[in-house]
């Protein structure tokens, strides 16, 4: 029997999910230093958050819950160490809880939820890195901005000064086979793309979070830069579970 204090299924479950970050990155011709793992903390307990973040070797967590975020972000250790992400659903009265603690908001789905986040961030004399969150399955019960919407937000957040657009993130529906994630993501980067280009004239490399658990692989081959892996990292049989049916931004 596992030891409750052994946590060194997680450097193995790690280095499985950087080993598929590696061999995708290597298929679809980039360097695998393109993509950055965002470990999806929110099954996890702080022992092994500690863990992930400091022997494991891991420096950019997510999280869907802000409760959940401010408590371990004050029992990590290493925090100034960590970048902190938020990837989950969030409330235009959470957000004041979230400035000087998170790197980035992935889940930037509406004006409000924007102009919300610049007034904070304007009080605080901060900027804040966010993405526009897409709904690429059009699922009713799932968060982001339609597709053919996206653009009109892109523009709206790029006319506040204390907001940072750096690019997009997407959940994709559950899939039956990989071909099917790909589809999803390839759509997600190319109507993307276009924005970033098109409608923002912007020159900067955009960010792509796409891609969890079952899709990753996926995702790194349709042009992720940051995915968002859960339950696998803190898995202790090995196995790779399907983490898509989770609403909130990652696993």
């Amino acid at each position: 029997m596992d030891n409750i204090n052994d946590y060194s299924y997680i450097a193995r479950q790690t280095g499985k999910v950087r080993q598929g970050i590696r061999e995708a990155a290597k298929q679809a011709g980039r360097d695998e230093s393109d993509v950055t793992l965002v470990a999806a903390v929110k099954y996890a307990d702080d022992g092994e958050i500690a863990y992930l973040c400091g022997p494991g070797g891991v420096r950019d967590v997510g999280e869907n819950r802000v409760q959940q975020l401010l408590a371990h972000y004050e029992a990590l250790p290493n925090r100034d160490e960590v970048r902190f992400h938020f990837i989950g659903t969030l409330q235009k009265n959470k957000v004041k809880y979230l400035i000087g603690k998170v790197c980035m908001i992935h889940s930037v789905d509406s004006a409000e939820l924007a102009q919300e986040i610049e007034r904070r961030c304007e009080k605080a004399g901060c900027t804040m890195d966010v993405l526009v969150e897409i709904n690429s399955g059009r699922e009713e019960n799932k968060s982001g901005v339609m597709p053919e919407q996206a653009g009109e937000l892109c523009l709206a957040i790029a006319g506040m000064s204390h907001l940072r657009l750096r690019g997009f993130m997407t959940m994709a529906p559950v899939c039956q086979s990989a071909g099917e994630y790909r589809n999803y993501f390839r759509e997600t980067y190319r109507l993307c793309l276009d924005i970033w280009t098109e409608k923002l004239h912007n020159i900067e490399r955009p960010v792509f979070s796409m891609g969890m658990s079952q899709s990753y692989r996926e995702a790194i081959l349709e042009g992720a830069t940051m995915v968002r892996v859960g339950r696998t990292l803190f898995d202790r049989s090995g196995s790779e579970e399907n983490e898509e049916t989770t609403v909130n931004g990652g696993a």
